[in-house]
């Protein structure tokens, strides 16, 4: 049943007063790269619908309002004040919060096509993106699917078959076992005789689930496992391959375009080889390892896969590519792809509107001589996620405060969300994907470093101090990166922004300075009938300051907006407007302009600042106070030895033991399925299982407990 709505008019200037213009906040492109339209002249549809949710159905909208088509957004009873529903001209529920029950529910959205007369279907990506059976459904009513048709789809969408065709392409494929894998024992089998390490991967995967890297038997029957279940999940297929794993390779892809009268291109590559657990964190266009050569090499082939099953939309051709520039075939997505919109910035195409033009039978507009490289676009995808966790277990929570640095200039954020938005366990954990564009790629860099710096994001843990670390790494600079990048720069796990000397005393000298600023604020406000703990009109200060483990004398002196601060054997000089109530503070350390964030601060003396990206918590006191500190006991930490707590919200998919059981260490006790990927959690130690808190099929949040060992 459609949801009961206000007028789409109505709604839409409601919308717009709230939140200022949703073209710069959603899907701004900078006049740098800006988009080249089709022809005004031309009739497409009048109605689309877009069968997804959040940034990518907000960014088709846009698309459809440029070219004069009205939208119809679907939606779960929980959705129904997203962001992409009050966008749209018309909305439609198709169910309940579940992706199974809603989103993945080809019934209702059948029902919602036909209840509201779209002409086509724009699937976004993930969901029912690469479903041939939704496709075809859709044109056994006559409906258009905007992407290819049912055979590229089920060629492509099948990892087995793909490969089978890409090498008949002549297509440079990676060795391994063609056919199914039936069990996990044959899976071992399979691996012994490819050699190890093997990669086991779901044949009807994509988005990194149902993804596996095993080095030896006991991984191997492991990976089986998880990634059968996960494929099962997510895609409602459980068969798996399995083929040879290309130790340190980059992960670089082609972006195609074809229309149903033969004609296709390439539209050059994105670099994607920063990832964690199979999914991509930074991407960048162009990419920094190839030369012309290599690149017309990979674009031609990506075409012969594409023309080889009659390819008609955008689609993107992926390969690993070795240390030599010998590339491989991976997969082909049959599909818009996420991080699209950096290919947008350095053609100046807008894909949308091309799979429109397609999906109505128009020829393309381009030839391959016509497809320029301009400039450089670097993509950072915002999650919600906890990035000090396995590089970043998904957080659950609602967006208190929400600022888009689209102030600034080239930078592009696609997003779904804004502020009061729930970012719940149901769905995907992206916030948005936040991209920058210069002429050069270190322009853009320059930008995006700024744009983190300017993202405000509270109410849920976010990993912007995970993407400024990478995008400012000596190494990502250099271009020196493989897929293998995060582990291999943060072996033990990513701990935020380390503080050398230098960056150490900036933190303190503006947590000192904000601190007296309060301080001052509130005796101006107060008067003095309050007795404050800096003496009035003071213009100089003996503090200490402690941060982690350390603590530090610091000496403060003020002069108008400027404070200069003596701590840890330096002096640093630091101004700005000290706008108590603002989200960002605009500062000046030492002659260098940084933005910085207060996240919070209390009359203890405690300072959240997120600094550099990391936040860390600073706690200034007067010397007196600091001494009488030394008095007060410490909190006795929980042994967490003997506890198992879940490190994510998600559901309990398996429980392994019950008390009594005797456990080793590193033995598997339960699983947690979160945002369709499953995760282990084993023994720290070995002991005899004392209480179990959790079962199958509940649902529990970050920090719940799951079992107690004696």
């Amino acid at each position: 049943m459609a949801a009961h709505r206000l007028s789409p008019s109505l709604n839409r200037l409601l919308f717009t007063l709230k939140n200022g213009s949703f073209h710069s906040r959603c899907c701004a492109v900078q006049s740098t790269a800006s988009y080249s339209s089709s022809s005004s002249s031309e009739k497409t549809f009048d109605k689309i619908l877009i069968a997804n949710r959040g940034e990518i159905a907000c960014r088709v909208i846009k698309t459809c309002r440029k070219m004069g088509i009205k939208s119809v957004a679907v939606h779960s009873d929980v959705d129904s004040s997203a962001v992409h529903v009050k966008m749209a001209d018309e909305a439609f529920c198709v169910g309940p919060a579940p992706t199974s029950k809603s989103y993945l529910n080809m019934d209702a959205i059948m029902d919602a096509v036909r209840s509201t007369g779209a002409q086509a279907v724009h699937p976004g990506y993930g969901f029912l993106s690469e479903n041939k059976e939704f496709a075809r459904r859709l044109a056994a009513e006559g409906v258009t699917f905007i992407g290819p048709d049912t055979h590229a789809i089920q060629a492509m969408g099948d990892k087995i078959e793909s490969k089978l065709i890409a090498k008949a392409a002549q297509v440079n494929t990676i060795p391994g076992f063609d056919g199914v894998v039936e069990t996990a024992e044959d899976a071992v089998k399979i691996a012994q005789e490819i050699g190890y390490p093997v990669m086991i991967k779901a044949s009807a995967g994509g988005g990194g689930k149902g993804m596996r890297i095993a080095w030896n038997d006991e991984e191997t029957r492991e990976g089986f496992r998880f990634s059968s279940q996960e494929a099962a999940s997510s895609f409602g297929d459980d068969r798996l391959l399995i083929e040879k794993y290309i130790d340190n390779p980059r992960h670089i892809e082609i972006q195609v375009l074809a229309d149903k009268h033969g004609n296709a291109l390439w539209l050059n590559e994105r670099e994607c080889s920063i990832q964690r657990r199979n999914q991509k964190v930074v991407e960048e266009a162009p990419s920094t390892f190839l030369d012309p050569e290599t690149r017309r090499a990979m674009g031609e082939q990506a075409v012969q896969l594409a023309m080889a099953v009659d390819y008609s939309s955008a689609g993107t051709v992926e390969f690993l590519v070795d240390s030599k520039k010998n590339f491989y075939f991976l997969e082909m997505n049959t599909r818009l792809q996420v991080e699209h919109p950096i290919t947008e910035c350095i053609t100046g195409l807008d894909l949308v509107e091309q799979m429109i033009r397609v999906a109505k039978g128009y020829q393309l507009l381009h030839k391959q001589e016509d497809i320029p490289i301009n400039g450089w676009a670097i993509e950072s995808r915002v999650y919600a996620e906890d990035p000090y966790k396995s590089f970043g277990l998904p957080s659950i929570g609602r967006l208190s405060q929400y600022q888009e640095p689209v102030n600034l200039s080239n930078v592009r954020v696609d997003s779904g969300i804004q502020e009061g938005s729930d970012i719940s366990i149901y769905y995907d954990p992206m916030i948005s994907k936040l991209v920058t564009y210069g002429s050069t790629r270190a322009e853009a860099l320059a930008r995006m470093e700024d744009a983190l710096d300017n993202y405000v994001i509270r109410g849920v843990t976010h990993n912007i101090p995970l993407l400024r670390e990478i995008i400012t790494h000596p190494r990502f600079i250099s271009g020196d990166i493989s897929t293998n990048f995060l582990p291999e720069v943060y072996p033990d796990g990513f701990k935020g922004h380390q503080l050398d000397v230098e960056k150490r005393r900036e933190l303190l000298a503006s947590a000192a300075a904000l601190y007296i600023t309060a301080q001052l604020r509130s005796q101006e406000v107060l008067g003095s009938l309050r007795v404050s703990s800096v003496p009035v009109k003071c213009s100089k200060w003996e503090l200490c300051a402690e941060l982690g483990d350390g603590c530090y004398t610091v000496d403060v002196t003020k002069s108008a907006n400027v404070f200069t601060v003596e701590v840890d054997g330096g002096k640093v000089e630091v101004s700005g407007e000290w706008n108590l109530a603002a989200t960002l503070l605009p500062v000046t350390i030492n002659g260098t302009d940084r933005t910085l964030q207060c996240l919070s601060r209390d009359a203890s003396g405690r300072i959240v600042l997120q600094f550099l990206g990391t936040s860390f918590q600073v706690r200034i006191l007067s010397k007196l106070a600091a001494r009488l500190n030394a008095f007060m006991p410490e909190k006795v930490a929980e042994d967490t030895s003997s506890i198992l707590r879940s490190p994510m919200p998600g559901t309990v998919v398996a429980v392994s033991v019950k008390p009594g059981d005797t456990v080793a260490e590193g033995q598997e006790i339960c699983v947690i399925e979160a945002m369709k990927m499953q995760n282990s959690l084993t023994a720290a130690k070995q002991a005899k299982v004392k209480s179990v808190h959790c079962r199958p099929g509940e649902t529990v949040g970050e920090g719940d407990l799951l079992v107690e060992l004696e």
